[in-house]
């Protein structure tokens, strides 16, 4: 049996990749003024409030619609800013959009990013529903813009993801961030 201490392979990391630390690097290279994260102290937990069998989930993903006048967005694409969008979202979970990561700025080194399950994961919600795990599944998805500005992403992103999951019913929310 391999001793997954010992056993990986020369260009896996064997620490965790220290993203905070490389997200600060990153902005202070850029000029910027250290990256904040957004704290939320006064926001209370909220339990579920059934049973996952008896709800209505809503999937929200950071992965953003297919722009074929963009570029490369397939699976192991270069990064590609080209392809991010700026609002929120939304579409039929009956017929989804193509929906791509090349927007996002992710471990290119150590991913493929060949399993749109990972930032997708539509095909498995439905066969949880069809099993029962899960209740049921909203009728649209939401897309969420990963712009790196607080103000946007709380004061405008986030608002309209919320109100968009009470108008479908949701009664909880899967969110997949890529």
């Amino acid at each position: 049996m391999a001793d997954l201490r010992t056993d990986l392979p020369e260009a896996f990391p064997t620490q965790p990749i220290r993203y905070l630390d490389r997200t600060r690097a990153w902005y202070s290279a850029l000029g910027y003024e250290p990256y904040r994260w957004p704290h939320h102290d006064d926001v209370p937990f909220a339990p579920m409030p059934k049973p996952l069998a008896q709800c209505r989930l809503g999937l929200v993903t950071t992965a953003a619609p297919f722009q074929a006048d963009k570029g490369d967005q397939g699976p192991g694409a270069a990064y590609n800013g080209s392809a991010k969008f700026f609002d929120v979202y939304t579409s039929p979970v009956s017929d989804p959009a193509d929906v791509r990561i090349s927007h996002i700025g992710y471990d290119r080194h150590h991913t493929k990013a060949d399993d749109p399950n990972t930032w997708f994961p539509l095909p498995r919600l439905i066969e949880a529903v069809e099993a029962g795990t899960v209740g049921s599944l909203t009728h649209r998805f939401y897309g969420a813009p990963t712009v790196r500005r607080v103000r946007s992403t709380t004061e405008e992103h986030a608002p309209a993801i919320v109100q968009a999951l009470r108008d479908d019913g949701a009664d909880v929310a899967l969110l997949v961030p890529t």
